[in-house]
């Protein structure tokens, strides 16, 4: 399948939404923000908490050609929340400082925000690559951190066509200069 170069997956991690007991409001939100910004967003998946239930979830979407996943839920401290443990199974490498911006901005609104233990990170694919980033499942505590995805998203080194692209072509946005090691 001929990935999207724009498409991107929101997957809400909730017992309660995946039983059918509790509408999911996180995911729905994050959708349209990802709609606004130019993705192609369907609805959002939702799956059970669990590390098994987080790790497939995010592989079928690196499967169908996501360039970008955001999960919401489970990245708080109750035993249940381990998203950030099934996705730390499937991202090559960390991007601490995405999760740390989304934890500031969240505990200076919420001072719970500073209890999040969201993952943010990059996955190396043959053919192109994708972003993962956890936010959590609040509505209140996922508004506010969805500000900075631009801020963080533009700084990311992703695979041609991404959003780093994408701003660099938008006019808005200053190409940034990037210094390699050769040590």
């Amino acid at each position: 399948m001929n990935a999207n170069p724009y498409r991107a997956v929101v997957i809400t991690v909730s017992d309660r939404s995946a039983a059918g007991l509790r509408e999911d409001r996180s995911g729905p939100a994050a959708v349209t923000g990802l709609r606004v910004g130019g993705f192609d967003c369907a609805d959002p998946v939702i799956v059970p908490d669990g590390a098994d239930s987080v790790e497939s979830a995010l592989r079928a979407a690196l499967a169908e050609g996501a360039r970008l996943i955001v999960t919401t839920g489970g990245t708080g401290v109750s035993p249940r929340d381990v998203t950030p443990e099934g996705t730390a199974r499937v991202i090559t490498r960390e991007i601490p400082g995405i999760a740390e911006e989304l934890r500031r901005i969240g505990a200076s609104e919420k001072p719970g925000g500073m209890l999040s233990r969201g993952l943010a990170g990059v996955v190396d694919a043959d053919g192109g690559g994708a972003l993962v980033v956890n936010l959590p499942g609040s509505t209140s505590a996922r508004a506010s951190p969805s500000s900075c995805r631009s801020r963080a998203m533009s700084s990311t080194n992703l695979p041609e066509g991404t959003t780093r692209d994408r701003h660099a072509q938008c006019g808005r946005c200053a190409p940034r200069a990037h210094q390699h090691r050769t040590d």
